[in-house]
C-alpha cells in the first residue's frame, strides 16, 4: 500500500518528456498529483501535444529539451526507446534525476550509454515497471524468496499491437520481446533467481517463447505475444517446487494504486539521494537479457 505519512520535503519539480498516449494516461497525472511531485514543464517534439498536456495539468510548456532542463530537478520519460536514450544521456550530464521508462534503449549499446552516464553523474534514477509497484507484486516475490523453484512458466499477452494508441512504430517494428518482455524478465529474474541464459523462438511481432536457465538451476518458460485478441492483458507467472506452487496473476487487479506508490518512492529517492533497487542498474540488467533473446 503506498506510504500514508505526511510529505514532509518540498515537492521535487519534474519535467516530463513526451506527450503521447502514455504521458496523458499515466505519467503526467501521476506527477502533478503531489503532493510529493510538481509537473513543472512538458516537452515534446510536437509543440501542440504539449501544450495540451501541459494545460491539463496546469504545467508550462518548454520551446526546447534544454529549456525543459532548466525548469526541474528531474526528468521523466514517456518517449520510444531511442529518443529516451538519447535525451537520458543529456539529462544526467545536466545532473538531473532520472525517471525511466523500459527498455532503456532499442539495444544494449544505448542501455549502457544511459546507465554510464546516471552512473558518472551520480543522479538518482528509477525505472516505471509497474508491476514493481503493486502490493500484490511485493507479496508474491517476498513469498518467493523463501521457495525453493524448480521451475517456472509465465506470459504476458495482450493484444495492444492490433490497433489503437499503443500500436506504435517502435512496438510494431520490434515486437512483444522489447516491449513486453522487461516486465516478465524482471519478475522471473527476482522470483526464481538470476537468470544465466536465455533463448528465444518464434517471431516477436506475433508470438515468442522464451526458455531461461536461471543460477540456482532452475529452468522457467515465458510466452509474450502483443498481437492475440484477449478481452484483457494476461499477465502470469507460476512458479513451482517440491513442496508448494505460488503464482503472480494481474488479473483483476487495481493497477491504478501502483503509481503513488512509484511517486513516493521517486520523489524520496531523489530528496534523499538514494535510488531504490529499481533504478538504472536493473534497467541494464534487464536490458542483457533481452540482448540475450
Amino acid at each position: 500500500m503506498p506510504d500514508t505519512h505526511p510529505w514532509t520535503y518540498e515537492p521535487v519539480k519534474v519535467g516530463l518528456v513526451g506527450a503521447g498516449p502514455w504521458a496523458r494516461a499515466a505519467h503526467a497525472p501521476m506527477l502533478a498529483a503531489g503532493p510529493e511531485t510538481e509537473l513543472s514543464t512538458v516537452w515534446a517534439r510536437r509543440p501542440d501535444a504539449a501544450r495540451e498536456v501541459a494545460a491539463a495539468h496546469g504545467a508550462a510548456v518548454a520551446d526546447s529539451f534544454d529549456e525543459l532542463l532548466d525548469r526541474c530537478e528531474a526528468v521523466a520519460f514517456a518517449v520510444p526507446p531511442d529518443v529516451q536514450a538519447e535525451l537520458a544521456v543529456r539529462a544526467a550530464k545536466a545532473g538531473r534525476a532520472l525517471l525511466l521508462e523500459k527498455p532503456l534503449g532499442l539495444d544494449l549499446a544505448q542501455a549502457r550509454r544511459v546507465a554510464g552516464a546516471a552512473g558518472d553523474a551520480g543522479v538518482v534514477t528509477q525505472l516505471v515497471l509497474t508491476n514493481r509497484y503493486l502490493p500484490e507484486t511485493r507479496r508474491f516475490l517476498a513469498a518467493a524468496r523463501e521457495m525453493d523453484v524448480l521451475g517456472a512458466r509465465a506470459c504476458c499477452l495482450h493484444g495492444a499491437f492490433l490497433g489503437g494508441d499503443f500500436a506504435t512504430p517502435w512496438r510494431l517494428e520490434h515486437g512483444a520481446v522489447l516491449d513486453l518482455g522487461p516486465h516478465l524478465l524482471d519478475l522471473l529474474d527476482a522470483s526464481v533467481g538470476p537468470i544465466v541464459s536465455l533463448r528465444a523462438t518464434g517471431d516477436p511481432r506475433r508470438w515468442t517463447e522464451l526458455t531461461c536457465e536461471h543460477e540456482n538451476g532452475a529452468v522457467s518458460q515465458a510466452s509474450l505475444s502483443g498481437a492475440v485478441a484477449l478481452p484483457e492483458g494476461r499477465t502470469r507467472v507460476e512458479l513451482f517446487g517440491q513442496e508448494t506452487e505460488l503464482v503472480f496473476d494481474a488479473a483483476g487487479l487495481d493497477h491504478s494504486v501502483c503509481w503513488p506508490t512509484l511517486r513516493r518512492e521517486f520523489a524520496t529517492a531523489v530528496r534523499t539521494g538514494v535510488s531504490t533497487d529499481v533504478d538504472v542498474r536493473r534497467g541494464l540488467r534487464l536490458q542483457e537479457l533481452l540482448a540475450m533473446a
